[in-house]
């Protein structure tokens, strides 16, 4: 018996992609697109608004609240400004326990939290979302590991604390003790905003992001022969420069001697010349030479 022998003829299709497919590859081209012009619509952003002219009534709440800025030479003095208006235009400043946040509260901390940035272009604390602002003092508590592997916690009575999930605390009258007092040495801005600095990335250890492997190295020598130093002083009753509490800690030490850096460089500079050099490389500024 003889049959029809059947051929099948592959036919060919054309892939037509549906709408929402469409849709959603539209949506991943323009969200990449977002995310590589990101950077650039932020920097034109913010230097649209450090180009807008310094309101004159924040130009006379920093000549009366905060002196350190007069010394200043000029140049730094409007590389300043421009930075502070940045600043306020992305870092709220929140009143707590019922305080109302006014122009000279916000003015004040935006100074000295942008004395820190004059010298280095890295960024503007990228990681801090807020401030949170106390009238005075506040109450921390902290899990505390007791003798015995006994978990507590602890309560601590503090004019300034830096977070690093992005906030800084800080106590109204400490703030405006330390701006109207630029030559003691004691400025819990300064202190909390290198805290921001040297947490970035991670927690606090003293050892903010740098360069290259050689000034790590640099850093780490000085700073841990400086800290050392201080230690053996304090251990043996004798005077110090450097606050009692940058012997705590590393992180402690970065901070205590930036205030230093800022509120007292002259000093810092002939009592430990290593260690100004080395924060003036970090900050890439010489504030003895505002002097």
């Amino acid at each position: 018996m003889g049959g029809k022998v059947r051929t099948c003829k592959a036919s060919r299709q054309t892939y037509v992609p549906t709408m929402p497919l469409l849709i959603c590859f539209a949506f991943v081209l323009l969200a990449a697109a977002a995310i590589a012009l990101w950077p650039r619509w932020v920097r034109s952003r913010r230097e649209r608004i450090a180009s807008q002219p310094f309101p004159p009534a924040w130009r006379r709440l920093l000549r009366r609240h905060v002196p350190l800025v007069a010394r200043l030479p000029a140049r730094q003095q409007l590389r300043l400004k421009g930075l502070m208006q940045v600043f306020l235009a992305e870092k709220p400043i929140i009143g707590c326990r019922g305080l109302k946040v006014t122009d000279e509260m916000r003015v004040t901390i935006a100074a000295l939290a942008c004395l820190p940035l004059l010298g280095a272009a890295r960024g503007l604390y990228p990681e801090l979302r807020q401030i949170l602002l106390y009238p005075g003092a506040f109450v921390v508590e902290r899990p505390v590991t007791e003798s015995g592997g006994v978990l507590s916690d602890q309560r601590r009575v503090l004019a300034g604390e830096s977070w690093s999930q992005g906030q800084v605390l800080l106590a109204w009258d400490e703030v405006k003790r330390g701006a109207a007092t630029p030559g003691d040495g004691h400025n819990v801005v300064i202190h909390e905003f290198a805290h921001q600095l040297d947490q970035a990335g991670g927690q606090a250890n003293g050892a903010p992001a740098l360069a290259t492997a050689a000034d790590y190295r640099r850093w780490s020598t000085v700073m841990q022969n400086e800290f050392d130093a201080l230690r053996a002083r304090l251990a043996q009753g004798e005077p110090s420069l450097i606050d009692a509490y940058g012997a705590t800690e590393p992180a402690e030490f970065f901070a205590v001697i930036s205030e230093l850096f800022f509120e007292r460089p002259l000093e810092l500079a002939a009592a430990h010349p290593a260690l100004y050099a080395e924060l003036s490389r970090y900050y890439r500024l010489d504030p003895a030479g505002w002097h």
